[in-house]
C-alpha cells in the first residue's frame, strides 16, 4: 500500500518537473523555476491531471469541480475529458477553451484565446484532434471533429472548420491552407508572425496585374498613335 502511494506521488512530483521543463523552454521570460508555480499553464495542467483522472473514474462531477475552479483561478477552460499528449504549452492562456472529446499530440503550443470547440451540430466525438508539433496562435478558433495534422500551424484569428493536411499553414477565415511542406517544424519556428497573410498576397497580385495591364494600355496607345502618324503621313501625300 505504501509502496502504491509513493508511486503516485513520484508521478504527480515527475508532472511538475515535467510541466517546469517544458515551460522553461518555451517562454524565454522565465529566469528561474520557482516562477513556473506562478504561471496560468503551469497551475491549470496540475489541475487538468488531477480532474482528468477524476473523469476516467467516472467521478464526473468531481472532475468538473476541480476543473472549474481551474477556471476561476487561470482564466483557461480544459474539460477534464480531454487527452492531452506530452509537452504541451500554453503560452499566457487567458481564454482558452479545450472540449470534451479533444485530444491533443505531443509537443503543441496554443496561445491565448484559442478555442478547440465543437460546432454544436454534432454527437460523439464533437471536438478536433490536434496532432503532434502543431502550433495555434492567438485567438484560432478550431471548430468541429476533424483533424489538425501534424507539423502544422494556425495563424491568429483563424476559424478553422475542415481538417488540415501534415505540414500546413492555415490563416484566414474562414481557415484556407496557404503553405504545405510536410516538415518538422522545431521549436523555435514556432513563432505566431511569420505567416503567410493572404489578403495580401491577393492585394499584391491585383496590384501586379494592375501594373501588368497599365503597361499593356500604354504599348497599345503608343502603336495607335504611330499607327495614325502613317495614316497622316500617306494622305499627305497623296
Amino acid at each position: 500500500m505504501v509502496g502504491q502511494e509513493e508511486g503516485k506521488d513520484m508521478g504527480f512530483i515527475q508532472n511538475i518537473k515535467e510541466e517546469i521543463k517544458i515551460i522553461r523552454e518555451r517562454d524565454p521570460a522565465i529566469h528561474s523555476d520557482m516562477e513556473v508555480f506562478l504561471y496560468p499553464s503551469f497551475k491549470v495542467m496540475i489541475y487538468y491531471r488531477i480532474a482528468h483522472k477524476l473523469y476516467i473514474r467516472r467521478h464526473f462531477f468531481l472532475a468538473r469541480w476541480v476543473s472549474q475552479r481551474a477556471v476561476r483561478k487561470t482564466g483557461i477552460e480544459i474539460h477534464p475529458g480531454a487527452k492531452i499528449g506530452k509537452g504541451f504549452f500554453i503560452d499566457h492562456g487567458n481564454g482558452v477553451i479545450i472540449g470534451e472529446t479533444t485530444v491533443i499530440g505531443d509537443n503543441v503550443t496554443l496561445y491565448q484565446g484559442v478555442t478547440l470547440g465543437g460546432t454544436g451540430k454534432e454527437q460523439g466525438k464533437r471536438h478536433p484532434t490536434i496532432g503532434n508539433n502543431v502550433m495555434i496562435s492567438t485567438g484560432a478558433k478550431v471548430l468541429g471533429s476533424f483533424k489538425i495534422g501534424d507539423n502544422s500551424k494556425i495563424g491568429a484569428g483563424s476559424v478553422v472548420l475542415e481538417e488540415v493536411p501534415p505540414g500546413s499553414t492555415v490563416v484566414g477565415v474562414p481557415g484556407r491552407v496557404v503553405k504545405r511542406n510536410n516538415q518538422s517544424l522545431p521549436q523555435e519556428e514556432l513563432d505566431q508572425v511569420s505567416l503567410p497573410d493572404p489578403v495580401q498576397e491577393d492585394i499584391t497580385g491585383l496590384k501586379r496585374s494592375n501594373a501588368e495591364l497599365t503597361n499593356h494600355l500604354l504599348k497599345l496607345e503608343d502603336e495607335l498613335r504611330e499607327l495614325r502618324r502613317r495614316v497622316n503621313t500617306q494622305n499627305s501625300k497623296g
